[in-house]
C-alpha cells in the first residue's frame, strides 16, 4: 500500500533528495566567492550554482544572519544579559541589540 504525501510536503521531496556537496578550497578562493555573493545579493551556495551554470532560485530570500546556539551558550548569554537561560526570545533580542551596536561602532 503506497501512501500519498500531504500536498504541502510534496514540494519538499525534491529538496530532501538533493545532496549537499562541500568544497575544501584555499581560504582566498572561499573568501572571494563569499564576497562576490554578498556583493550581488546571493548566498554563497547560489553564487556557486551561478558560477557552475546551474539554475539559481530567483525568488528573493529574506536576508538574515544565523548562528547556532547550544544549551551551554544560552547559559553563558543568560548570565551576560542577567536573564534565565529559558528566556531565549529575550536573549535573542539582546543579541540583536549587540550586533546592531557592533555595526554602528564600526
Amino acid at each position: 500500500m503506497s501512501r500519498k504525501l500531504p500536498e504541502k510536503w510534496q514540494s519538499s521531496v525534491k529538496a530532501a533528495k538533493a545532496t549537499q556537496v562541500a568544497f575544501d578550497m584555499d581560504e582566498k578562493i572561499q573568501l572571494s566567492i563569499r564576497r562576490e555573493a554578498l556583493e550581488v545579493g546571493l548566498s554563497p551556495s547560489d553564487k556557486i550554482r551561478d558560477i557552475l551554470g546551474l539554475p539559481v532560485n530567483k525568488k528573493p530570500k529574506r536576508p538574515r544572519l544565523t548562528v547556532s546556539l547550544s544549551a551551554d551558550d544560552y547559559v553563558v548569554l543568560a548570565k551576560k544579559y542577567h536573564l534565565a537561560p529559558e528566556q531565549q526570545l529575550e536573549i535573542k533580542k539582546k543579541l540583536m541589540d549587540d550586533l546592531i551596536q557592533y555595526v554602528s561602532q564600526q
